[in-house]
């Protein structure tokens, strides 16, 4: 009757080893998906604040200009739009639904292209 017990109880603590062992591949997928997520998001990050980089750059370079050119700045209202219109071109996403996202392929994105007529307008 112990001998019973005993196998019995193996045989419980190999089907917990299993069922361990698959919870530990699983994780071991997440932690391997979240990973390459995370590195995905490393790179776009890189090179989201190496063009804000060169944009500011450029935004110093233009203001010393305009302000050797007058005393007195003016903003351009539409600049914002302009720039919005220019990192969509650049492959970005403008909507308040994908913002900041990197576009997929050459597809446009209807609700960018929606938003940036209607500050044109």
């Amino acid at each position: 009757m112990k001998e019973r017990n005993f196998l019995d109880s193996i045989m419980e603590f190999e089907q917990q080893l299993e069922s361990m062992h698959q919870q530990f591949r699983e994780l071991m997928g997440f932690v391997a998906e979240m990973t390459e997520k995370n590195h995905s998001l490393q790179l776009e990050n890189h090179h989201l604040r190496k063009r804000l980089d060169e944009i500011d750059e450029q935004e110093k370079k233009a203001s010393s200009a305009q302000r050797a050119e007058k005393k007195e700045t003016t903003v351009d209202v539409g600049e914002g739009v302009d720039n919005l219109a220019r990192l969509y071109n650049e492959g970005f996403h403008v909507c308040n639904i994908h913002y900041g996202s990197i576009r997929k392929g050459e597809e446009d994105c209807l609700f960018c292209l929606a938003f940036l007529n209607k500050q044109n307008v």
